[in-house]
């Protein structure tokens, strides 16, 4: 990847998705810089109970919004989601699904990278390192 930035494992950030397009820069990863003061590092595979969670807290991610060029997330998608927003979901007991490899290293500043790894949705080579 071209910004050189980290995943949560320590590698190179993976791709999250295109289709649709996430990140917060929109450019498919869950790249942060200083313009996200949300933080969108957590690479999430969408839950029909994630999304409804995150519906009745504000954050309604199932709707689409033609004018912010925002198709509507639905379960299955993968979409970079705000750290604390995840953390919520998790704390809610609907917390939606991790991709290790392309939640961006800033996302351990608000959730533990056990707490990330007991919802991994990719497993790594060496399983074991998520013991």
């Amino acid at each position: 990847m071209e910004h050189g930035e980290r995943n949560v494992l320590g590698g190179v950030l993976e791709e999250c998705g295109s289709d649709p397009m996430t990140g917060f820069y929109r450019d498919g990863c869950c790249t942060s810089g200083p313009e996200d003061r949300g933080s969108h590092t957590i690479c999430a595979v969408m839950t029909a109970e994630f999304l409804e969670h995150q519906r009745a807290v504000g954050n309604d991610l199932s709707t689409p919004r033609p004018e912010w060029h925002f198709p509507g997330l639905r379960p299955g998608d993968r979409w970079c989601v705000v750290a604390a927003r995840w953390l919520q979901a998790q704390r809610d007991g609907v917390s939606a699904p991790v991709v290790l490899s392309a939640t961006h290293e800033r996302a351990l500043d608000v959730v533990p990278l056990q707490l990330l790894q007991a919802y991994a949705a990719d497993v790594p080579d060496d399983p074991s390192s998520l013991l």
